[in-house]
């Protein structure tokens, strides 16, 4: 099926199970601990082998020789692979090309070995009596020093933007602001580690895997493995978070196969948690330079953002999107610069590009607010826009930007903030309130399922489109419920499995949208299978409702058109080019509260609001869910969240959860989300977009210019710890 007009009424919009508050139908068994995940497959695949990696001590550098003779002579142990046994593995520039060093280092923590044991405790001993010597090179670890060597900026299609003359506009704008910031290097920290249990039939390779994307994984690994991706067979039910950390294959997987491949027998891999801040992926550290020129009476003229980050690859941190799209201004220019760092890759994680964006641009937008002495969110609605500031021929699918901040400021008694930052107070502790506007794609991907009605009035939905605690199971049992006018306990759902319908995967804020629409899809053809069974017609002129098939008077049971035997439908969604004519985005307004200790600098979050647009909400229990997932990681990233780079030796230092902060209980406070009420018939059947990230996007900027507001310090380097605000903070009272 392909969707390339704008949706009309269709049978979702009855909302009679899409739509509803519902909590997670597979929520028992993750709170009773009966979800099996990655790592917890025992009956799938018993007697496993465990397999331990050990990481690269250097940073960059090359394998002089490996001694693995007192490890291979410990007890339990059934073998060690290296790359000098491994076999050939493709060395691409996608991240699972990097699961193996040798003869080459390149980063800190990559895998050197895998031994693999009876148990888990033999294989972690003898891990600890591999023998590794290395020859260090000089490595680049400092994205300020990175920065500096870059040859000088060229015009680069792919990483710059244009309109306008920028240069010209900003040198003649009344006011104007040149202010840099700094993001940090952050890591996924997710509950579950990544996890992978391999086994061969064959030249037939199956993986239980921890991955957010299983086709990606499938292609990543047979190319390099080198074998046909119809081989390989991803198992995936349940995802322990992944914030895009997971979104395919990494050195757990690859490992796995390989030692699988060499014993004969199955492989069990977990990352130490210590391991998974080097050995994986993380978000980049980022340099932003943003210049905006205003008019006296705050309406931008001109608006450049610059970003630099680093990486071992060439991918970008795309720090500038938010700014292409948010504001208007006739005179425009982003770029976007990569040093190259002997670092660990970095990738995406929640947001790429809109959440260190926003911790700029947003900031960028207060400190303009002053200049022209105008309240920050009347900046903001002044300098709406409702075509695409690029291009201005395409017009935004829904833009309700606006309401989200006038709703959010009433909401969240933004008339009391006190316009003179450092002002008030109560007690020791200054008080202060921040906004950010947010802005995050709602992109769409082809995706498919198979839907099957048996003759008990059950209806089965398969695709290998995953649930990374987001909700997936329950919005695809919504959505085929409503299609086929069942009741939601009268629906199972099998997630997670490549033997099924190619689904869109979990990332990019894509999955919510295009997973329920491949549902969709396969649901209108088995509505017409039903339709022809049962000899009533059309199947757009009937009534699915209660168990039940009603046309022209007549009304049947659902479960007479299986008598004769189940049907099975199984269809795609594909996209034509609506995305092309339409700026498609999810739109935001969050709202923070703080307290600042006069004294000490200790920061505390009092109060959040989060006011959303992000078209239909197809359950709004957990959509909300998201956004304050979303909203707590912001928390994080606005006051605590860094990944330390030791210059020298080139690796993160805090590389476990003692060491790499992120927030509790007790530093996050009430969380209110508010949902305008949206459809967008551009988007997709169901009229409705992701939420998962423009939960975060613009977050840690509110709590920041809160924190200007309770003190009168503008911090332009995140985190915000206390350190920043001690030299400068008022006397006390």
């Amino acid at each position: 099926m392909k969707f390339d007009t704008p949706a009309i009424r269709n049978p979702i919009d009855r909302l009679k199970v899409v739509g509803r508050p519902t909590e997670r139908i597979d929520g028992p068994l993750k709170t009773t601990g009966t979800a099996t995940y990655a790592y917890e497959q025992h009956q799938a695949m018993p007697g496993a082998a465990y397999g331990y990696i050990v990481g690269a001590a250097i940073a960059k550098g090359r394998i002089a020789s490996v001694d693995l003779a007192r490890a291979k002579a410990a007890p339990g142990i059934l073998g060690i692979v290296t790359a000098g046994n491994a076999g050939k593995l493709d060395k691409g520039e996608f991240y699972a090309a990097r699961a193996l060093a040798g003869p080459a280092v390149d980063h800190y923590h990559q895998a050197v070995a895998i031994v693999v044991a009876e148990t888990f405790e033999q294989a972690r001993a003898a891990a600890g009596l591999v023998q590794v010597r290395y020859v260090r090179s000089q490595g680049s670890f400092d994205l300020r020093a990175g920065r500096a060597q870059m040859p000088p900026p060229r015009q680069d299609p792919k990483l710059d933007t244009a309109a306008g003359d920028f240069d010209a506009a900003f040198a003649a704008a009344p006011v104007t602001l040149d202010a840099t910031y700094t993001t940090p290097d952050h890591a996924h920290a997710m509950m579950e580690p990544h996890a992978t249990i391999a086994a061969w039939q064959g030249d037939r390779l199956t993986l239980w895997t921890a991955i957010q994307l299983v086709s990606w994984g499938r292609r990543d690994l047979a190319k390099t493995l080198g074998i046909p991706k119809e081989n390989i067979r991803i198992v995936a039910p349940y995802v322990g978070g992944g914030f895009g950390g997971k979104g395919s294959v990494l050195a757990d997987a690859v490992l796995a196969a390989v030692a699988a491949k060499q014993l004969g027998r199955p492989v069990k891999v977990a990352l130490q948690r210590h391991l998974m801040f080097n050995n994986t992926t993380h978000r980049a550290a980022t340099i932003q330079r943003i210049r905006i020129g205003a008019g006296n009476d705050g309406r931008i003229t001109a608006i450049g953002h610059e970003s630099w980050s680093g990486n071992l690859s060439e991918l970008p941190e795309r720090a500038t999107l938010p700014t292409r799209l948010l504001y208007a201004g006739a005179n425009r220019m982003t770029r976007l610069r990569v040093a190259h760092l002997d670092l660990p890759e970095a990738n995406a994680m929640r947001a790429p590009g809109e959440t260190p964006g926003m911790m700029a641009l947003e900031i960028a937008m207060d400190e303009l607010a002053d200049k022209v002495n105008m309240d920050p969110v009347a900046l903001r609605i002044l300098n709406d826009t409702q075509v695409d500031p690029e291009s201005p021929d395409r017009p935004f699918s829904q833009r309700q930007l606006v309401e989200c901040l006038r709703t959010g400021a009433e909401r969240f008694g933004w008339d009391k903030r006190n316009a003179r930052p450092g002002t008030r107070r109560e007690g020791r502790w200054l008080i202060g309130l921040g906004v950010a506007a947010a802005i995050r794609g709602a992109p769409v991907v082809k995706s498919a399922a198979s839907v099957r009605l048996d003759r008990s009035g059950t209806v089965t939905v398969a695709t290998d489109m995953t649930d990374i605690g987001t909700g997936t199971y329950t919005i695809v049992a919504q959505t085929a419920a409503e299609m086929l006018g069942v009741a939601l306990d009268k629906v199972v759902v099998r997630l997670g499995d490549s033997r099924d319908p190619e689904g869109a995967g979990s990332g990019g804020q894509f999955g919510a949208a295009s997973a329920t629409a491949g549902v969709y899809a396969a649901c209108v053809k088995l509505r017409d299978m039903v339709a022809g069974r049962l000899g009533m017609g059309a199947a757009a002129d009937i009534e699915f409702a209660a168990g039940r098939v009603r046309a022209g008077g007549v009304s049947r049971p659902l479960t007479d058109a299986v008598t004769s035997g189940e049907l099975v439908a199984e269809e795609a969604m594909e996209y034509g080019d609506l995305a092309k004519r339409y700026a498609q985005q999810t739109f935001g307004a969050h709202f923070a509260e703080v307290a600042v200790d006069a004294a000490t600098g200790e920061i505390r979050i009092r109060r959040m609001l989060a006011v959303c647009a992000a078209g239909r909400i197809l359950n709004p229990l957990a959509a909300r869910s998201q956004i304050i997932g979303g909203m707590t990681m912001g928390a994080g990233a606005a006051l605590m969240e860094e990944l330390v780079v030791d210059r020298r030796a080139g690796f993160f230092v805090n590389h476990d959860l003692a060491g790499y902060e992120v927030p509790v209980h007790a530093d996050i406070p009430h969380q209110e989300v508010i949902f305008l009420d949206e459809a967008d018939p551009t988007v997709g059947p169901l009229k409705a977009k992701g939420v998962g990230e423009l939960g975060i996007s613009g977050v840690p900027a509110a709590i920041a210019n809160a924190v200007y507001n309770a003190t009168g310090i503008r911090v332009r380097d995140y985190p915000i710890t206390l350190d920043k605000l001690l030299a400068q903070l008022p006397p006390a009272a």
